[in-house]
This record gives structure tokens, sequence and C-alpha cells, in this order.
């Protein structure tokens, strides 16, 4: 336990440091690490969903019932829900602040930056729902996932990319980093749109006091206020009248990053860095993790090869497979042969291809989204985890072999 704080603490000491180049590299060995944790995390959640007595144990321990009460306020929630929607939204919040730390003053404040990893994104996005579509066409019930190809897992795609070092160019791996991010956001706007409204609809008197609540945080920033802690009491507030609207509760860590300020006066800490470097570590090697665990564990009870081809896990399998790779390089394609962009630098087609495959790992977005399409339908969630499994695991072997090739090949010649 003392090395992995000392490591923890070590990478959030280096992303504190002024050389951007370490930083990075020191956020790539914390995203290979926390994708071997994820990997071992889903191996737990297989075993433990198919081997007696432990998938009784496992089933009831995530439909298990925790809350509390105090007066007329009750919160009462599976474990599953305080994963999915509470551990979540601190996921989200992580994520947002990443976003926004990028967009002001990162590798997204840069339009030219921006550009053909942002347009690869989109491409990213719309080609893999469309193949989704197109294999689950004419049911009503099975066409909700169709984002579950949508999204990239930056974890376990810059984890892969980190086992290759220094044999991939470091602008590949921010184009890939970039591209992830900008995914990422994409993912937040589809739930916002798509996947808000929960079994019940939506409660109008909760979503009122969100609302209030958004306009307090945005007064917190007319009048400078720079203490963390008033933003996070105001933030878990904000979250629970999120959860109780019908919106998706992580959206409530969305908003409350992007009043977090970055910038401060000089010589003072920056509360949105401060708050992404604490946070990051956890959500790397705990939150993500137990998410993992809590979702991807697949019965194969009454399943055979076959179920491969039932159109949910056939789709979700050629969206991010194919979906993703063709997205990608195709919007690239269109914009580096236009003259708007160029290929990152020191990469030929070649590396970029190996990246968009790497793009077609879904995993926790991706078993996430199809959370929200599949509520309390156990059998089509069984066939989502089926799917995104076999997609993110083709991806990323396909992925590391052309990457592996190509970078051979470049040395040889």
């Amino acid at each position: 336990m003392p090395i992995s704080y000392h490591y923890v603490n070590r990478i959030v000491a280096v992303f504190r440091s002024a050389n951007p180049s370490l930083a990075f590299q020191e956020f790539l060995k914390l995203e290979t690490a926390s994708s071997i944790l994820l990997i071992f995390a889903t191996i737990l959640a297989l075993l433990s969903s198919n081997i007696a007595p432990f998938s009784g144990w496992y089933h009831h321990f995530l439909e298990l019932e925790i809350g509390f009460h105090f007066g007329t306020f009750e919160l009462e929630k599976h474990v599953s829900h305080w994963i999915n929607d509470g551990l979540m939204a601190i996921f989200f919040l992580v994520v947002s602040l990443e976003l926004k730390r990028e967009i002001m003053d990162g590798q997204l404040s840069n339009p030219a930056q921006v550009l053909l990893p942002g347009f690869a994104a989109i491409g990213g996005m719309v080609i893999p729902a469309l193949f989704y579509l197109i294999f689950n066409y004419g049911d009503a019930e099975t066409m909700k996932g169709w984002a579950i190809p949508a999204a990239t897992d930056i974890a376990f795609s810059l984890g892969v990319l980190a086992l290759l070092g220094s044999r991939i160019p470091l602008s590949l791996k921010l184009f890939l980093m970039a591209l992830a991010i900008i995914d990422d956001l994409g993912a937040i706007l589809i739930i916002a749109f798509f996947y808000s409204g929960g079994e019940h609809g939506l409660n109008y008197d909760a979503m009122l006091w969100a609302g209030g609540i958004v306009g307090l945080l945005a007064f917190y920033n007319f009048i400078g206020v720079r203490r963390l802690f008033i933003y996070i009491i105001t933030g878990i507030v904000l979250w629970y009248f999120v959860l109780k609207s019908g919106v998706h509760a992580t959206l409530a860590g969305v908003a409350l990053a992007f009043f977090i300020p970055l910038k401060t006066p000089k010589y003072k800490e920056s509360p949105l860095r401060y708050l992404e470097h604490m946070l990051h570590p956890w959500v790397a090697f705990a939150i993500m993790p137990i998410f993992a665990f809590a979702n991807a564990g697949i019965a194969f009870e009454g399943m055979s090869l076959s179920t491969l081809a039932d159109p949910v896990p056939l789709g979700i399998i050629a969206g991010l497979f194919l979906g993703k790779q063709v997205g990608v390089i195709l919007f690239s394609w269109v914009l580096i042969k236009t003259g708007y962009a160029t290929l990152p630098k020191d990469c030929n087609w070649l590396d970029l291809y190996g990246a968009a495959l790497l793009c077609g790992i879904g995993f926790t977005m991706s078993l996430f989204i199809g959370s929200l399409a599949f509520v309390g339908n156990t059998d089509l969630m069984n066939e989502v985890r089926l799917g995104v499994l076999a997609g993110s695991f083709l991806s990323a072997a396909v992925g590391y072999a052309v990457l592996v090739n190509n970078s051979s090949r470049k040395q040889v010649a």
C-alpha cells in the first residue's frame, strides 16, 4: 500500500511540474496502470458472474439496497446504482475538468491542433452509430443502443499506445489523446440529450432546484470564489437534485466542472488543476475498476458463439471494430486531402490507421451508455457486455499489431 501511494503521489507531483512533456509521459503511465487494473476487474467480474456460489453473491451484492434517512429526506439505491450514478459522477467530473483545462489552456486551446482530432472524433462517433443501426434497424428496443459503439475508452486506448513506448511518435499519442477527449465530450452531449429522463420521466420541481444551484455556481464565479470546498458542497447538493430530476446524475459532475475556476491570481494554485490532480488517481485506480467489476459481468449460461451474431452484439462489434476505423480514417483523409490539416508530425497513414483501430476500444463509456439504453433489461445488457468486450479486444489486438509492425518497418527503412 505505501508503494502504490508513493506512485500516485509521484505522478501527481509531476503533473504539477512545469515540464509538459514529462507530465504527459507520466499521464500515460497512469493510464497504463489503470488499464491493467481494468483488465483484472473485468476478469474478476466474468469469473464472479459465472462460477457458483460466487455468481449468486455477485448479483446479490449489486442488488443490495444502501441508503439513509434523515427526517423526510431519504435516499436509497442499489449498489449498482450508487456506482453508476454516484461514482461515475466523479468520473465525469474529472473528465470534464480535463476537458475544460485542455480547451482553455491545453491541447484543445489552439484551433489548428483541434481540427484534425476533432473532425476525426466526429467521424468516429457518427459512422459506428450507423453501423449499429444497420444491424438493428426495425427493432425499436435494440435501436436505443445506437450510441454504444460511438465511445472511446481513453484509459485503454492510451494504455495500449504507452505499451509501445518510444516506437510511437509523441504527436500520434497527442492526436489520440485529443481525439479521445473530444469523443468524451460527444458522449457527454449524447447522454444529456438522448439518455436522460429516467424510468419515471422528468421531475420538473427537482429540475428547477438544480437550475437554481447552477445559478448559484455561476454567482460564485461572478464574485470570484476560489475555495474548493464551497464548490464541492454545492456540487453534492446539485448531484442530489439532478438525480431526483430524472436527468442522469453524472451530468451534475459535468456542470460542476464547468464552474470550478482554472485561472487564479499570480502565485496561487489553480482550484481546477488541484482538484483534477487529486481525483485523477482515485478515478484511475478505484472508480473505473469498480465500475468495470460491476458492469462487465457476462452470464455465459445459455450463450454460444452464435450469440455474437445477434443484432445487438454484432452491431456493437461492427461499430467498434469497423465503424471506428472507417469513421476516423475517412474524416481524417477528407480533411488532409482538402488541405485543412496535415498528418501528425513523424506519422504516416499506417500510424494513423493504428490509432483509428485503438479508438474502437469502447469499454467504460460503451458499457455506461449501454446501461442507460437498456435499463432493467438483463438479457440485452448481457449482449451489450459481450459485444463491447469482443469489439474492444479485437480493436486493441489488431491496432497494437498494426502499430508494432509499422514501427518495425520504419526502423528497417
